[in-house]
C-alpha cells in the first residue's frame, strides 16, 4: 500500500511539474539569437549588453502583449556551419518563436538560407551584404542594418566631390568585402565616369599581411583609397600606412571605421580626415539616443558602441513585430513586419515590404584626433529611406516569394 502510495505521488509530481513547465512556456516568448561572440568580441560584447537592456525593458514594461520575452543565446563562432547548427537546436529544441542576429555577411546568409528552409521568421541584424535582402532575398528574412548599397551610397555623395580619379581599393576577401567594394565602385562610377580604378588588394579577413598590401596600393599610385577593412586589420593597416606615409596627401573613404569598436583602438595613430560611417554617440543630440545613452551609462557605467545600438533595436524591433502579430506563428510575424515602423535611437524606421530592409541610417563624417584618441567630426545623420534604389530595380534583383 505504501509502496503504491508512492508510485502515486510520484507521478502526481511528475504530471504537476509537467503542468508547471507548460503554464510557464505558454507565458513565455522566445527568441532565439544568434552571434559571432567568441570571434568579434570588440563588437559582439556591446552588442550583448544592448540587447539585455532591450530585454529588460520590455519586460518591465509589461513583455510581449502580457508575456516575458526570453532571449536564448548561442555562439556561430564565426563559422557558417556552426551558425545553422545553431539554429536548428534553437527551433527544434528550444521552440523559439524566431532567429534574430548574426554578424558576418557569409554567416547572415547561411541562417537566411536555413529560415527559408525551414520556414522560420529571422531578423538580421548586423550582416551588410546586400544579398540577404536582393539577390538572395527570401520571405522570411529581414534585416536591420543600413546595407552596404545604403553606406556606399552615403559615403559616394561626399566621395564624388573629391578631386581624385585614380582610386584603389582594399578589402576583406569574402562576401562583405566584396559586396561593399563592387556596389562603391558602381555608384561611384556612375556618378564620376572619369575615375580609373588602379588596384585591388584583397587580404583574407582576420588575416591581414599589411606590409605588402600597402607596399602594392603605394606602388599603383593612386589619388584616393576606399578601404573596407575594420578590426584588428584596420589597426594593421593603418599602423603600417602611417609607418610608409600611405595616407598623407591622399583622400581615404572608408566603411565603417566611425564606429567607436574600431576608431578607439586606433588611439593616437587615427588617421585624420578620412571620410566614414560611424556612431559619434557623443555628438547625438535627439530625444531618443538621450534617453538611450542615459539608460544605458546607467545599467553598464560605460558609454554605447554601434554594436549596442545594433543589439537594443535588433531585439526593440523584434518585439513589436511579435506584439503587432499577437501570435507566433511565422506567416503572422510576416504581415505584422512588412511596412511596420518602429522607434529607434536614431528616429522612426520602417521595415518595408519590398525587400523586407529596414530604413535605419548612418552618421557620416570625417575621422579626427581629440585628446589622442579618434573621434568623429562634421557628422550628419543619412536617413537609410533616402539611399535605397526604386522598387523597380529591386524586383529586378530580387527573386518572387
Amino acid at each position: 500500500m505504501r509502496r503504491s502510495r508512492f508510485i502515486l505521488s510520484a507521478g502526481l509530481a511528475v504530471i504537476l511539474a509537467g503542468m508547471a513547465n507548460t503554464a510557464m512556456a505558454q507565458s513565455e516568448i522566445k527568441i532565439g539569437e544568434i552571434n559571432s561572440y567568441s570571434l568579434l568580441p570588440a563588437f559582439t560584447e556591446p552588442y550583448r549588453k544592448g540587447w539585455q537592456l532591450a530585454v529588460e525593458e520590455i519586460n518591465a514594461a509589461g513583455g510581449i502583449n502580457g508575456k516575458k520575452l526570453v532571449v536564448i543565446s548561442k555562439d556561430d563562432s564565426g563559422k557558417p556551419a556552426d551558425a545553422q547548427t545553431a539554429a536548428n537546436e534553437l527551433v527544434s529544441s528550444e521552440n523559439v518563436a524566431m532567429l534574430a542576429g548574426t554578424f558576418l555577411s557569409n554567416i547572415g546568409l547561411a541562417v537566411s538560407d536555413f529560415a527559408n528552409q525551414k520556414k522560420v521568421f529571422f531578423l538580421a541584424a548586423e550582416p551588410l551584404t546586400d544579398a540577404i535582402t536582393w539577390s538572395k532575398g527570401n520571405r522570411y528574412t529581414f534585416r536591420l542594418r543600413p546595407s552596404n548599397y545604403m553606406q556606399a551610397a552615403m559615403l559616394v555623395e561626399a566621395a564624388a566631390k573629391l578631386p581624385a580619379k585614380r582610386w584603389a581599393t582594399i578589402a576583406p576577401n569574402y562576401e562583405y568585402g566584396q559586396s561593399a567594394v563592387a556596389v562603391f565602385k558602381k555608384l561611384m562610377s556612375e556618378k564620376r565616369p572619369d575615375i580609373q580604378w588602379v588596384d585591388e588588394q584583397w587580404p583574407p579577413q582576420g588575416k591581414i599581411d599589411a606590409g605588402p598590401v600597402v607596399q602594392a596600393v603605394a606602388a599603383a599610385n593612386p589619388e584616393a583609397i576606399l578601404n573596407v577593412t575594420f578590426g584588428a586589420d584596420l589597426v594593421k593597416l593603418v599602423r603600417e600606412g602611417n609607418t610608409r606615409g600611405l595616407f598623407k596627401n591622399r583622400a581615404v573613404v572608408s566603411f565603417l571605421t566611425g564606429e567607436p569598436e574600431y576608431l578607439d583602438p586606433l588611439k593616437d595613430e587615427t588617421p585624420e580626415g578620412w571620410i566614414v560611417t560611424g556612431y559619434p554617440w557623443y555628438d547625438i543630440k535627439t530625444p531618443e539616443h538621450a534617453a538611450f545613452l542615459k539608460a544605458y551609462q546607467t545599467k553598464y557605467n560605460d558609454y554605447p558602441r554601434l554594436g549596442s545600438i545594433v543589439g537594443y533595436e535588433t531585439i526593440k524591433a523584434a518585439a513589436a513585430i511579435l506584439t503587432k502579430a499577437g501570435s507566433t506563428d511565422p506567416e503572422k510575424l510576416i504581415a505584422a513586419a512588412e511596412g511596420l515602423k518602429v522607434s529607434s535611437p536614431f528616429g522612426e524606421i520602417t521595415f518595408r515590404k519590398i525587400d523586407h530592409q529596414s530604413t535605419l541610417g548612418a552618421f557620416v563624417g570625417k575621422t579626427a584626433l581629440k585628446d589622442g584618441k579618434g573621434v568623429m567630426v562634421d557628422s550628419v545623420y543619412r536617413n537609410g529611406a533616402d539611399y535605397l534604389p526604386s522598387d523597380a530595380e529591386v524586383e529586378k534583383m530580387r527573386p518572387k516569394d
